[in-house]
């Protein structure tokens, strides 16, 4: 009985030794899986900003569909909040801003190709699910000047 409950007492000290090092890790897991999404995001917009003439009716204009996965599950840290945002330092751009476990939002630049464009994202941050995928509509319109308009779906 003695040894059973030594047991048990090694194995929770060791469960809390090893929790700081497990939460690290998924920080750096999340973080790098964000960056992962955001290289993603970055590539289809400049694939139809490289393939493309920029049109005034968004109907006519090139456009792709790209499904953003959020990291969840046992290997990711909990997300706050993850949103495509408009940098204060760098208006008409767009970023991927997240937060996690309450720590200060960082925030990942994702550039529009080759072509120098004005991003619209439609009057404001564009909110994503923390918990899964979503679905990211990218066009590419003549609004007073080459401009990528990013919308989400559903």
């Amino acid at each position: 009985m003695i040894r059973v409950v030594l047991t048990v007492l090694v194995a929770v000290a060791l469960l809390a030794a090893s929790m700081p090092a497990v939460e690290t890790a998924r920080t750096a897991t999340t973080a790098e899986r964000i960056g992962a999404e955001a290289d993603r995001l970055e590539r289809a917009i400049g694939g139809v900003v490289a393939d493309a003439t920029p049109v005034n009716d968004p109907a006519m204009a090139a456009q792709t569909t790209v499904l953003l996965r959020v990291p969840t599950g046992f290997a990711a840290a909990d997300i706050d909040r993850i949103a495509l945002v408009e940098p204060p330092d760098r208006p008409g751009c767009v970023a991927l801003a997240y937060r996690v476990d309450g720590r200060p939002e960082r925030t990942l630049r994702v550039g529009t190709g080759p072509a120098e464009t004005a991003v619209d994202l439609g009057g404001g941050p564009i909110e994503l699910r923390p918990g899964g995928a979503n679905r990211i509509r990218v066009r590419y319109v003549d609004d007073d000047g080459p401009t990528v308009q990013i919308r989400r779906i559903g």
